[in-house]
């Protein structure tokens, strides 16, 4: 846990690391965002003049200030959870407040999943494009997705060793962004007055086509969430310092590609060749340019596919998610690999480039899905605020402010929908499905779970325990409990160990997973509900621990064991002479829907949804680190259906 306290301390390595895993998505965004903003004005019949330049980039200096320096870098980093970030990790800061959270929570989540699929597309295509600048009849698309398909690829080795690279490469990018836009900005020095907000009210005031220069000018900052979401790797020290140099390269690139068209009154924004970020470049540059632009755009890619793997495995901690494989391919904290989602991504990203073909086109697909990751991200800061009894009209000033910036973006990117968003939309609607039947599923479930009190069974456990004539089971059963406390357990594992097939053991164990709100919390407590004979063991463990019941069991067991608090040697005769330890067996009861379940419409929905996700998911042998071979999986109906349930009339003779 050191690691994460560490990475909270201001450091020039932790500046410099933030450069590479924080920023590649917002650090791309100059390569697409004004070309689209006067992309979408041309296509209205308008001309590109100085009233819609300085307003475009007023829009772009303004949004980068209020959107991501003040609700981002300022506002939504304080609400670190030990250390942790993104919207997960803020839902389990404030989900005792109200059950509804949840709704945000997975909105935000899928749309973010969803985002991850066009973010390498639209960045890696954008680089590439740079390319026709040199070579015209370049292929472009075979290019794309060769480096797409080798990134996913690349994954499942683990990123440590490339990731030490992504800092110095990203420092290197950033400076040439704000070195290319200042040898620029002396072309048309008006372009200063962009810092003024009055150009950008000006222009979204009284421009006819002001929501579609929203939906462009939201591009610019579409990666913000990236710097929450990287909170745990980097630190938010590290991470506000780092965005001020950040910010300013970025403000210099944008106002040198305003100056250079300005200067260049024939700039037609559907000319591939004429990419303003790409003019800022001299000709003889512009090869290493798109090298240089390439490369900050797997970067880009890489950290949003780590983000994407990060916020999986919490939803699958939080029940949110079904459960799938997470691999640890290297010593890197916080290193994961979602197998699933990795080539989920990829296949997506890969269609998203055939459909759309060019980055123009893509542009209309990015932006609207995140945006809803925005507003989510709003909602639950402001439950934070209100957590965190923060002044009431400072709470009312932060919602008014963002409700109005990010729902007038909303409303400008909806007008993406036919042109690509509906891709997305589609994405994060299919996603968003997975997560609610999960989450609805277990509430349903656990709606007909029964539980009954423990103590009424002490006595019939430890005569069960004693009786020679039932054929031993097992030296140590062990069931996982879901129940709460320590005085109730399911009817259904009663049912297993009494009536189904009386299973006799040395010891019984009731394991209970509790997941924290705290990213890595890792704490257990012991409760000898009939000493020698029933044991329980509650595990506590943080949200983002992996949840490995078999190995946290054996360690606790060891201790038990070295502390004289348990005997788990053989009570075979022969065995116990020579002190063998005796046998583990955990046994898993499986819930199935039976026909006779009287199940709503929706739930029953709900319910058929959820066997089909959990028929594709990782089994529950596997996702609790359970050795299958020492494990019995029950099946049990959702609902015992009773002969109390049956109404029956009985004919005379």
């Amino acid at each position: 846990m050191s690691n994460h306290k560490n990475v909270n301390a201001l450091t020039a390595g932790g500046v410099l690391v933030s450069l590479g895993i924080v920023f590649g998505d917002i650090g791309t965004s100059p390569l697409y965002t004004l070309k689209a903003i006067f992309k979408s004005v041309i296509d209205t019949g308008q001309v590109i003049n100085s009233d819609l330049v300085l307003g475009a980039l007023s829009c772009i200096i303004w949004t980068l200030t209020l959107q991501t320096t003040i609700k981002y870098v300022i506002i939504t980093l304080r609400a670190d959870n030990k250390g942790e970030g993104g919207i997960f990790s803020l839902y389990s800061l404030v989900r005792k407040k109200a059950k509804w959270l949840v709704i945000p929570a997975i909105i935000g989540g899928a749309a973010l999943l969803a985002d991850g699929m066009i973010t390498p597309s639209i960045t890696v295509t954008s680089a590439i494009e740079g390319l026709k600048l040199k070579f015209p009849t370049v292929p472009v698309l075979p290019i794309v997705i060769s480096i797409i398909t080798l990134l996913f690829i690349i994954q499942q080795f683990g990123t440590n060793l490339v990731g030490k690279l992504f800092g110095p490469i990203m420092f290197f990018w950033f400076a040439a962004l704000g070195v290319a836009g200042l040898t620029h900005v002396m072309d048309d020095p008006s372009v200063f007055k962009a810092l003024n907000p009055y150009y950008a009210i000006h222009l979204l005031v009284t421009n006819p086509s002001a929501l579609l220069i929203l939906g462009g000018v939201f591009l610019c900052t579409t990666g913000a969430e990236a710097l929450y979401s990287d909170l745990g790797h980097c630190g938010k020290k590290n991470i506000r310092i780092s965005w001020i140099f950040v910010k300013l390269m970025l403000i210099l690139n944008y106002l040198g590609q305003g100056a250079w068209v300005l200067s260049n009154p024939s700039y037609n924004p559907h000319n591939a060749l004429e990419n303003p970020f790409f003019k800022l470049v001299p000709d003889d540059l512009v090869l290493y340019m798109v090298i240089l632009a390439t490369t900050a755009a797997v970067i880009a890619s890489q950290a949003m596919i780590s983000g994407s793997f990060t916020l999986i495995s919490e939803a699958v901690r939080l029940n949110l998610w079904p459960k799938v494989r997470i691999n640890y391919p290297s010593v890197q904290k916080g290193q994961l690999y979602v197998p699933s989602i990795n080539w989920l991504l990829c296949i997506g990203c890969i269609i998203i480039v055939l459909i759309f073909k060019k980055s123009d086109n893509m542009e209309g697909a990015y932006g609207l899905a995140i945006n809803l990751t925005f507003l989510m991200t709003t909602v639950l800061i402001a439950v934070y605020m209100l957590r965190k009894k923060f002044p009431k009209y400072i709470i009312i000033l932060f919602i008014v402010v963002y409700a109005v910036i990010e729902i007038a973006f909303l409303v400008g990117n909806m007008a993406k929908f036919i042109h690509g968003g509906w891709v997305t939309l589609l994405i994060s609607c299919a996603l968003l499905s997975v997560m609610w039947t999960w989450y609805n599923s277990r509430k349903i479930k656990n709606r007909f779970v029964k539980y009954v009190e423990i103590e009424d069974y002490y006595t019939i456990l430890n005569e069960l325990s004693n009786d020679e004539s039932v054929p031993k089971f097992s030296s140590q059963l062990v069931y996982l409990t879901s129940a709460n406390f320590k005085t109730e357990i399911e009817s259904k594992i009663i049912y297993s160990i009494i009536q189904k097939e009386p299973k006799r053991a040395d010891v019984y164990w009731l394991v209970h997973v509790d997941v924290m709100d705290e990213p890595y919390t890792m704490d257990y407590k012991v409760e000898f509900l009939i000493p020698g004979k029933l044991i329980r063991i509650d595990f506590k463990l943080g949200f983002r621990i992996e949840q490995r019941v078999n190995l946290l069991y054996r360690k606790v067991v060891e201790e038990l064991v070295k502390n004289g608090e348990v005997d788990i040697t053989s009570q075979y005769t022969s065995l116990n002479k020579h002190k063998i330890t005796g046998d583990f067996r955990f046994v898993l009861l499986e819930k199935h829907l039976s026909k006779f379940t009287n199940l709503s419409f929706y739930e029953r929905t709900i319910m058929d949804y959820y066997f089909v996700l959990k028929r594709l998911s990782l089994s529950e042998v596997s996702s609790f680190g359970l050795d299958s071979s020492y494990v019995d999986v029950e099946k049990v109906p959702l609902i015992f259906v009773t002969p109390d349930d049956i109404e029956m009339n009985r004919l005379s003779v």
